[in-house]
């Protein structure tokens, strides 16, 4: 599976971004993919994940409940991040990733097989 993120940018303290995954490579069931961050100096760190099956689910972590929305479109085979309400300590390289395995901890980026080249979230305060 090949992914590749885009959409990220510069924009203001409490505006919006969206971002994109497109996946390539394999037909996409019964697998999960996700979303993580990481800040210069600071761990990689979950954001989101849904899973890409017939029953959908979703995760989120903590301090982008209420803010953040993942969604799939199966028919693009395209992962999105919306992101409302943004705040300075969102600013980080977004990374897509995607597992094999819809069981395990979505949140541990180790289980992840596939990853994406980031795209850079920066938010001006």
């Amino acid at each position: 599976v090949q992914l590749q993120a885009y959409g990220g940018g510069l924009v203001q303290a409490g505006g919006s971004l969206r971002l994109s995954c497109a996946a390539s490579g394999r037909t996409l069931n019964n697998i999960v993919m996700g979303w993580f961050r990481q800040a210069p100096g600071k761990d990689r760190e979950f954001v989101a994940a849904i899973t890409w099956s017939t029953v959908h689910a979703d995760s989120y972590a903590d301090f982008v409940k209420g803010r953040f929305s993942i969604s799939r479109d199966t028919s693009k085979n395209t992962m999105y991040l919306q992101m409302n309400s943004l705040k300075p300590e969102d600013a980080a390289v977004y990374y897509c990733a995607a597992r094999r395995s819809l069981h395990g901890t979505w949140w541990n980026g180790d289980e992840y097989d596939y990853w994406g080249q980031g795209t850079q979230v920066t938010v001006s305060s």
